[in-house]
């Protein structure tokens, strides 16, 4: 089993939450609230905000031409595969995302991107960018695929194309090849140095449940009939 493979079975449990919060268990059924969907659709937008900024540090830190490729490739990813839909939501309440970016991160939201930020910033080079990013990446990836097994007419429903982005086999080939890099950088790194990576990784992890269990409840300062005047 990779150090990746291993970081991931010490969150698993973790994620068995995020799968059981009320969020997306409505989503899944199909009865999530509109203005709970909005709420979520804004501060993921603000939260891909600042984890791009996460790979700004691993671009400072790098140590070669290779490890500036898989930040700008990630960052690019990040922005062309998931910028689509969640702008097609944000047209359909007649926002725009210069719009939704003057509005604040709610606090669980502001406290996992700080620490995702804190995390590279203070961490020696590339391995804490990738402990710190990949939770939300993989996570998703596995989350969303458990929704779709279960209940396949969740791609019929209004969330459809947010389950379609994560359950694609462009999406999962991804995740496959950051885990791949992270292995790669990580494979001759000591046990104590191991152990504080996948403290970053299970902490970004619990970050995840907050956020979806924040997801669950509506924005105060937005609902959908007052999104168009932001």
């Amino acid at each position: 089993m990779s150090f990746t493979e291993d970081c991931i079975r010490d969150s698993l449990p973790i994620w068995e939450e995020c799968l059981n919060t009320p969020f997306l268990r409505e989503l899944e059924a199909g009865t999530l609230s509109e203005d709970a969907f909005l709420g979520y659709i804004v501060d993921d937008s603000l939260y891909l905000r600042e984890y791009a900024k996460v790979f700004a540090w691993g671009m400072l830190k790098a140590k070669n031409m290779k490890d500036i490729r898989a930040c700008y490739s990630m960052i690019s990813f990040s922005n062309e595969e998931e910028d689509a839909t969640r702008l097609s939501y944000l047209r359909k309440w007649g926002l725009t995302d210069d719009e939704v970016q003057k509005l604040p991160q709610r606090p669980e939201n502001r406290a996992y991107t700080e620490f995702m930020i804190a995390s590279a910033r203070d961490g020696e080079g590339m391995a804490e960018c990738m402990m710190a990013c990949l939770p939300c990446m993989i996570s998703y990836c596995w989350i969303f695929r458990k929704l779709f097994a279960r209940t396949p007419g969740i791609r019929d429903t209004p969330f459809g194309p947010l389950v379609g982005d994560y359950t694609n086999e462009g999406y999962d080939e991804a995740c496959r090849k950051w885990i791949n890099y992270t292995d790669e950088i990580c494979a001759d790194m000591g046990k104590e140095k191991k152990s504080r990576l996948m403290e970053i990784f299970r902490q970004c992890s619990r970050h995840e449940l907050c956020f979806w269990q924040m997801s669950g409840k509506p924005r105060t300062d937005l609902s959908v009939n007052s999104a168009p005047s932001v």
